[in-house]
């Protein structure tokens, strides 16, 4: 079924994601926030620096010290429906990463709906570009960053990667919603206020995927439909431009939690990602 074919009840389930796990989403927020405030008293850290031309934007950056070599960048794009969550919030892979010898970075965006998604995108573009410039002095190899983003931070991974693909090495998108048109008339859009063409021109699925970095599209198998169908689409859609691409769905696994194994070894998603971080 299309989603054109969704009733507006259906569609505001479809993609409301906790629908799937009974409503209640704020135990896994608790766990995003705890698990990165744990990864910042443990880990060497380099906070709030400074990025962007209007000198409030901030990233966290973690680098493993002692290597022979600079490492690659897993940059961290959080969730939240373009509304809520912060770098605060998006720590919790970052003990994973160092410990496999790689630096991460969680950014800080303007949130709707102070900011449009349009301003977003730029926003976490203006990061990029700052982290591949700042590499040498920062201590990682700035021609080895991967993207990885969940729920909205996969669409705003997406959407750089297609823009700004020169600089991207891979991207890891969780859970993402890549076509944006079906959130017209949603409640989601009350903070957003996408118009027809601008959900048009902010939708990675109405792009042209051509030369698309290596990426791992996945999703968890607690899900509703549609954003199941969503990252389905979107990995099709790379798969038929002859992009390289690993497509699963996450076992156990449901929107909020899936992310939490983003660099853990334990975990199917983990083992992939680290899989990918030392092939680049």
């Amino acid at each position: 079924m299309s989603w054109r074919e969704l009733s507006a009840a259906e569609r505001e389930r479809e993609y409301s994601p906790s629908s799937a796990i009974g409503g209640d989403y704020q135990p896994f927020l608790r766990a995003y926030a705890e698990r990165s405030a744990m990864a910042r008293a443990r880990r060497p850290q380099q906070l709030n620096q400074v990025f962007g031309s209007n000198g409030k934007l901030v990233l966290d950056l973690f680098v493993p010290s002692g290597l022979a070599t600079p490492p690659p960048l897993l940059l961290f794009i959080h969730g939240g429906y373009w509304q809520e969550l912060s770098k605060e919030d998006s720590s919790f892979a970052a003990n994973d990463c160092v410990e496999r010898g790689f630096a991460f970075a969680a950014v800080d965006y303007t949130l709707a709906p102070q900011a449009s998604v349009a301003q977003m995108v730029a926003e976490c573009d203006e990061a990029l570009t700052w982290l591949a410039h700042q590499a040498p002095r920062l201590g990682f190899d700035g021609q080895r960053i991967v993207l990885a983003g969940s729920s909205a931070g996969a669409h705003l991974a997406a959407m750089l990667a297609l823009q700004t693909r020169q600089r991207v090495a891979a991207v890891v998108l969780v859970s993402g919603i890549y076509e944006l048109e079906p959130l017209l008339g949603t409640c989601i859009n009350d903070a957003l206020n996408l118009s027809q063409d601008s959900a048009h021109a902010l939708s990675p699925a109405l792009k042209s995927v051509q030369g698309f970095p290596p990426s791992i599209v996945c999703w968890g198998e607690v899900e509703t439909a549609e954003f199941k169908r969503q990252s389905r689409d979107f990995a099709a859609q790379l798969q038929a431009a002859a992009a390289p691409v690993q497509s699963f769905e996450v076992p156990g696994r449901n929107h909020f939690d899936v992310i939490l194994d983003l660099a853990d070894i334990k975990t199917p998603l983990g083992q992939h990602v680290v899989a990918l971080m030392r092939s680049i």
